[in-house]
């Protein structure tokens, strides 16, 4: 009799639920499994938890976990941190290993002189000569006058900066990378230097007087006498001396019979930078040479929330151009880090903290913004797939500020989700308020987070991971594909759609990736039509005079030709490449017009089953268990509006589920 209570309690558990379409109502098969173990297995998939002895007490007096009792386990706190968690692994919401920061643009101190804030990565290659080279920490870049580190090497006033206020190098060294340079010991300055011997046993003569530098060993200036590397095979046939015109000084030294690879001329070292291109303001260091500006006091860093007054930093670093103000070329992209005349921003917003705290918390934030997309609509018992097409969003404090100030875009290469007035104004350091907008009309939901484009980097990873998440697909050749010969011409056919081996997956994955054709590679940048035409005139002359950079501005462009398809689309954007005029509206219609199409053909819903009942049951469907099932639970989900929690409680109140182990 308690047997058949059972049974009956399951299957009225089942028809209380909105109807199933057409397949059985629930499976009468014979269940000996206490009403225990089932609520047992109900609390640990809904909440995390066991039941209560209390609770225990409440079902089984009741005889069965009914609808009512489901719908209330899903209102618990504890059930939507359960599908928080489910959602945040469904979507590999995870950005850790896909951001690349090594350091580049973090501003540290160093512990002498002024002690600057200053960057000591790659761009002070472009910056000052030489990888790691921060600025001179013992001279003040607007009075560059006072202090004359190098008399000999230096004019007698030096510029401390340009025409429009750019700072200019105020003292200069020979880089270690094209010279070797020796210390003198017991030695003031370089002209008692003359006719003394170095620690590596050279005398130094007197027409090698520009070659000698001070340097800094600790705070104390000593001489050194620098020539090119001997032991550096790019530099060592540089033993041709050139003459000034007094005949006197050796201002030069070349290599005649340079080959490719080696350095043909070294010249001395001044405080005078090289023009790149001969275009004024387009600033470089000239080969051989560390030149550092000096230190200003200046606006603390955005993240120094807790101190007051100024702060030192080098001079290049303070700056808070938005423009190029020679060539008018942005500072606001990530190109303001080879260009002089730019800086770190106002507060020093391009640049980072060397504390990574501000770093990890903000890689936090985008790993739970998808998340939160998928629990507002679970909260609000919406059609769950607006998880893959609401531009609903949050933003806690660490992406208020990035979007609203526009920082780190060296290290965070994001487009703001709308006009940056409209990003809530949170603050900085409050990680734990999240705030609701409404992102701009090209936002997919979670398809177009920066987690979602930085976790799957290319169009073919993100099409590949729609595919696995939401179609329950994968991407594999037909069965008996047979590959082409390596000797196939077809081989060589640049259109992956068509090449012979190739078309059997990507003949889907290509046009499918088109959706994202308006969204960066490797970045979670939107590529706006007002900015990036279909079609952009500049780019395409500049790849018709082989200037495939075009000055690193064309960047998503079409700007080599390795087939004719390519030689008829210089200048296009890239993800037009290969399009057929079927495909195109992909790349307009974004994210959003893929899901409308999968939304027909069934293929969604019967995924959502498969991952709620490989959910609840820790397992995925058996062949049986989906001839039974499947189908009236997709169509039951349809019918819904596809409420998940609705889904949920149809696989909890299954014979199967029932029977869970």
């Amino acid at each position: 009799m308690r047997m058949l209570t059972r049974i009956v309690s399951s299957c009225l558990a089942l028809l209380a639920l909105p109807s199933f379409a057409d397949g059985p109502a629930c499976d009468a098969s014979p269940s000996n499994l206490p009403i225990e173990r089932h609520v047992r297995q109900v609390y640990l998939d809904m909440l995390g938890r066991p039941p209560t002895m209390a609770e225990y007490k409440f079902y089984v007096a009741k005889g069965a976990i009914l609808p009512e009792d489901l719908k209330g386990l899903m209102e618990d706190e504890q059930f939507y941190s359960r599908m928080r968690t489910y959602h945040r692994a469904l979507l590999r919401s995870n950005i850790s290993n896909s951001i690349f920061i090594n350091g580049d643009m973090r501003l540290a101190s160093v512990p002498v002189g002024f002690q600057p804030l200053g960057i000591r990565g790659n761009p002070s290659t472009a910056l000052r000569g030489l990888n790691g080279a921060g600025c001179d920490p013992f001279i003040m870049q607007d009075d560059c006058n006072a202090t004359s580190e190098d008399p000999q090497l230096e004019p007698a006033t030096k510029r401390c900066r340009d025409s429009y206020g750019v700072p200019m190098p105020v003292s200069v060294d020979y880089s270690p990378d094209q010279y070797r340079c020796e210390a003198f010991t017991g030695v003031a300055n370089c002209n008692a230097a003359i006719g003394q011997t170095d620690a590596a046993g050279r005398t130094m003569p007197a027409k090698h007087l520009l070659f000698c530098d001070m340097r800094r060993v600790g705070v104390n200036l000593v001489p050194h006498y620098c020539l090119p590397n001997a032991g550096n095979p790019q530099t060592a046939g540089l033993t041709n001396e050139i003459f000034d015109g007094s005949n006197l000084n050796v201002v030069a030294f070349t290599n005649p019979t340079a080959t490719g690879g080696q350095v043909a001329r070294l010249d001395r070292c001044t405080l005078d930078l090289n023009l790149t291109g001969g275009i004024r303001g387009r600033y470089s260091v000239p080969r051989g040479c560390v030149q550092r500006e000096g230190v200003v006091m200046t606006d603390r860093p955005y993240w120094d929330t807790a101190g007051t007054g100024q702060v030192p930093m080098c001079a290049v670093e303070a700056q808070a151009r938005e423009t190029n103000p020679w060539t008018m070329e942005s500072c606001t992209t990530s190109r303001f880090t080879g260009d002089r005349s730019c800086g770190c921003g106002v507060k020093s917003n391009r640049c980072e903290s060397a504390n990574t705290a501000l770093h990890t918390a903000r890689i936090s934030a985008f790993n739970d913004e998808p998340v939160l997309i998928a629990d507002s609509v679970l909260r609000r018992d919406e059609a769950y797939f607006n998880i893959l097409t609401t531009r609903r969003s949050f933003v806690n404090g660490t992406l208020s500020q990035l979007y609203r100030q526009n920082q780190s875009p060296q290290s965070w290469l994001v487009t703001p989700p709308t006009t940056r007035d409209a990003i809530p104004d949170v603050a900085l350091n409050d990680t734990m308020t999240w705030v609701e907008y409404t992102r701009d009309d090209y936002a997919s939901g979670v398809l177009t987070t920066p987690s979602w484009l930085y976790r799957f980097p290319t169009q073919r990873s993100r099409v590949n991971q729609f595919y696995e998440v939401f179609l329950c697909k994968h991407f594999a050749p037909e069965a008996g594909a047979i590959a082409p010969a390596p000797e196939d011409s077809c081989n060589r056919e640049n259109n992956l759609a068509k090449r012979c081996g190739c078309s059997y997956c990507h003949a889907t994955v290509e046009p499918m990736g088109a959706h994202w054709g308006r969204f960066g590679e490797r970045n979670a940048q939107y590529l706006n039509p007002d900015r990036f035409p279909r079609l952009d005139a500049r780019c395409r002359d500049c790849a018709l005079a082989g200037d495939t950079t075009c000055n690193n501005e064309c960047g998503n462009y079409v700007m080599q030709a390795f087939d004719g398809d390519g030689a008829n689309s210089l200048g296009l954007l890239r993800t037009y490449l290969y399009r057929t005029p079927d495909e195109e509206p992909n790349i307009a219609g974004g994210p959003r017009l893929m899901v409308q199409r999968f939304l027909q053909t069934g293929e969604l819903e019967a995924c959502a089953v498969r991952n709620i009942w490989n959910h609840l049951l820790g397992r995925p469907m058996t062949s049986q268990e989906e001839s039974l099932y499947l189908t009236p639970l997709a169509q039951g989900f349809a019918n819904d509006g596809h409420n998940l929690k609705a889904l949920m409680q149809r696989v909890v109140a299954t014979e199967a589920y029932r029977r869970i182990d």
